[in-house]
């Protein structure tokens, strides 16, 4: 029987993350090889948007797993934030802030019950 999925807050992911890199002496790639994977990633990303989308894959090309391709986009995040010692719940909280702040009247509003 299949578990239903379970919530995990940013501080969670974080010590998951952590925990799983300090089992290994590397430790933490260095911030321009981590962001050189975000790069990747977000490549990753965008072929399987593109596979969605319109463009068909290569013979024996995999269509991707969307869901996926996000979840190793967040890894890489959390761990660029875990090495340089940030917190992304914080950083979150911040940019929520901003755009809830500066684009509240941006876009035209849904009509109640829309």
């Amino acid at each position: 029987m299949t578990q239903p999925p379970t919530s995990l807050t940013f501080e969670e992911a974080r010590q998951r993350v952590d925990a799983y890199i300090g089992q290994f002496r590397e430790g933490y790639f260095p911030p321009l090889l981590l962001l050189a994977r975000l790069t990747e990633e977000t490549g990753e990303i965008a072929r399987v948007l593109a596979h969605q989308h319109g463009k068909t894959p290569k013979p024996g090309e995999d269509a991707g797993d969307l869901e996926m391709e996000l979840a190793d986009l967040l890894f890489v995040m959390i761990c660029l934030a875990n090495e340089r010692g940030l917190s992304l719940e914080r950083g979150f909280e911040r940019m929520m802030q901003k755009i809830e702040t500066r684009d509240a009247d941006r876009w035209t509003r849904k009509e109640p019950g829309q």
